[in-house]
């Protein structure tokens, strides 16, 4: 392969130098922003040797050209643009600024939420661990020793991320709107302080505290954030709006004590006395019409979002599911939203994978399975962008398939211990529901291998029509 002619002939067909703005790459894909789309002849890119498939995301044009080809493609086209090289985060920084206001404050969503996934995780497949050996134990399958140092360590660790989930949250979003994000550990820590009554607590016994502000006028519950995650977000975004402009204005000689105990002390006072309980309410309406949704009779309302579940990762919209998931993590102690997605991700995949039967192109094959099993590994845009949706009756017959998954969550009441885990390896979070995965699984795949496989055509060659 002639890396520097692929790399001429991207550049060629997505309008020259002067149309790049930023260019980067990550293991498979070159990641581009482009500064006029129209410019763009995808269809000449798909034939560039070595592309394995084009697509838009997230203000980005991505070219997949596989692990290994993708730097050398990257590094002989950084050299013929004379483009300065960008890291993965300065392109989607510029990718952002393109993008319209709902959207940027989507991408904020992702990035408060994706860095603290792993922690849930970690979490998440401990509690569905034990939450399976409890079951299996208490039905006398197992013998358990709950004083085994082994079980109460795991125990302690499965507890510890969802224990702490306001402070993580609150670290991740000053970090993400540009506040020191100790301060916003701070203010994550206060929300959940043993001086205010916790939220469990309210919830299971009714009684709650009130602090006056204005007698006769104005009261606020003296109640903590367990359960909830947006107010959080919304009190880091005050916090960073306040430290940034203290920076500004006090001297600094003086700075390092006021700017902190102001900014730390207002955002607190405001969320808790007048911005918390209006997110909170709208927090709770939210997470209650997402479930009344899901719970919709004979799975309808579970149908409907597997439905169009992949046609919001194409848009982008799924960035925010990450504080669905821990919304009702917080609130139920599972999230039922998690199963849904898994479905949709393997029904993408076996879409894939009927085109990866079913053509007679080799390029083609090359592409979609490698696709289809990562899709089954639950990372669906090399599926999503590179097969399914260029051919597009793949991914009607993928999301057919995401709803038929989704049904059976309704149906089987799959729920999931945590979140950022989907596809095959989904099921270690539904380890007290592993039956009802697996059939979730099977129906998703084979549902969308079927309809895929009865849609997809080849498409005739040029040689062929002539």
């Amino acid at each position: 392969m002639d890396y520097r002619k692929s790399a001429q002939e991207v550049l060629d067909n997505v309008g020259g130098a002067d149309n790049v703005v930023s260019a980067a790459h990550c293991a498979t894909r070159l990641r581009l922003v482009i500064a006029d789309n129209s410019k763009v002849n995808k269809e000449a890119i798909e034939n560039v040797d070595g592309a394995k498939g084009v697509f838009e995301a997230q203000g980005q044009l991505q070219i997949i050209f596989g692990t290994g080809t993708v730097n050398k493609v990257y590094e002989e086209f950084i050299a013929l643009s004379g483009v300065e090289a960008a890291t993965k985060a300065e392109v989607k920084e510029a990718a952002a600024q393109q993008q319209n206001i709902f959207m940027r404050a989507i991408k904020v969503l992702g990035d408060v939420f994706v860095p603290i996934i792993p922690a849930i995780v970690a979490s998440g497949l401990l509690l569905g661990i034990m939450s399976a050996l409890n079951f299996m134990a208490s039905n006398g399958f197992i013998a358990l020793d709950t004083n085994n140092f082994i079980y109460k360590i795991a125990d302690l660790v499965s507890g510890t991320s969802f224990g702490i989930l306001q402070i993580l949250i609150g670290y991740s979003a000053a970090k993400a709107f540009g506040a020191n994000p100790y301060l916003g550990a701070v203010v994550g820590g206060a929300f959940i302080n043993s001086s205010l009554q916790s939220a469990y607590t309210v919830a299971s016994e009714g009684v709650q505290t009130m602090v006056t502000v204005i007698p006769g006028v104005y009261s606020f519950e003296w109640v903590g954030y367990q359960g909830h995650v947006i107010p959080i977000v919304i009190a880091c975004a005050i916090l960073a709006f306040l430290e940034k402009r203290l920076h500004k204005i006090v001297p600094e000689m003086f700075d390092l004590f006021v700017t902190p105990l102001v900014s730390v002390f207002v955002t607190v006072l405001v969320t808790l006395v007048a911005v918390g309980p209006i997110f909170v309410w709208a927090e709770n309406a939210i997470l209650g019409l997402i479930q009344a949704l899901l719970t919709l009779p004979f799975g309808i309302g579970s149908f409907i979002v597997g439905l169009f579940y992949a046609p919001t990762v194409v848009t982008g919209i799924h960035q925010m599911y990450t504080a669905i998931d821990l919304g009702q993590l917080a609130q139920y102690g599972v999230t039922y939203w998690l199963p849904i997605a898994s479905a949709a991700n393997i029904a993408q995949g076996g879409a894939a994978l009927a085109v990866a039967f079913k053509t007679r192109d080799a390029k083609i094959k090359g592409l979609a399975l490698p696709s289809a099993l990562s899709a089954f590994m639950g990372i669906t845009e090399p599926a999503i962008f590179g097969v399914n949706l260029r051919f597009f009756k793949p991914f009607i017959a993928g999301c057919i398939g995401g709803g038929c998954g989704a049904l059976v969550c309704a149906l089987t009441s799959l729920a999931a211990s945590g979140t950022g885990v989907t596809g095959i390896f989904g099921i270690l979070l539904c380890l007290a529901q592993p039956v009802q995965y697996a059939i979730m699984f099977a129906v998703a795949a084979l549902v969308s291998f079927a309809v895929s496989f009865v849609l997809y055509k080849d498409e005739p060659k040029a040689s062929e029509q002539a």
